[in-house]
């Protein structure tokens, strides 16, 4: 179990470590370790993307206390939570360190501009991943889900008109979906 649980830690350190841009664009690197490891399915990591969504606090950590949890239990959870934070953390304090230094750096600022499409991408790859498993949950040239394509129509005009409370679409569309939806 030990071992296991080194593993876990080990995962979610290299997740923290290589996340930029912040939690949503962590869904390739969980996809690809944990998916690809046979520890978790895909379906199981469009869950957790759900629960960690409209579970309060920042995604990065709702979604390694999920993952270890379903996993490992409490200390799963521990010690997934504490691997995608502790680099973080490090880098936090070393950028802090080093930034007002050379915050008007040409280096530092086009360093800066060429991550920011990196992460666009990164979250663009998380949407795309998301939607198809999500509205074609039985594979390309499967009909569409079109309850699940309503849900996600409506709530991006609520959204975009500003008229609803993003955590009241949230409960209305689990009520929704625990009423009149069934799992494939």
């Amino acid at each position: 179990m030990i071992f296991k649980l080194l593993e876990l830690f080990l995962i979610f350190f290299k997740i923290g470590l290589f996340t930029v841009g912040g939690g949503m664009a962590m869904l390739p690197l969980i996809q690809q370790e944990l998916v690809e490891r046979h520890m978790m399915t895909l379906q199981q990591s469009v869950d957790m993307v759900a629960i960690s969504q409209m579970t309060p606090g920042p995604f990065a950590i709702n979604s390694a206390t999920f993952v270890g949890m379903q996993l490992y239990g409490v200390p799963g959870a521990a010690i997934a939570t504490l691997g995608v934070v502790l680099p973080s953390i490090l880098i936090c304090l070393i950028v802090a360190h080093m930034l007002k230094r050379f915050q008007s750096s040409f280096w530092v600022q086009s360093t800066l501009g060429g991550i920011r499409p990196v992460v666009m991408a990164l979250i663009a790859y998380s949407f795309l991943t998301i939607s198809f498993d999500s509205l074609l949950p039985n594979g390309f040239g499967a009909a569409i889900d079109v309850p699940v394509l309503v849900i996600a129509v409506l709530s991006f005009a609520f959204l975009e008109m500003g008229k609803v409370n993003p955590v009241l679409l949230i409960l209305a569309s689990g009520i929704f979906g625990a009423l009149f939806l069934r799992p494939s």
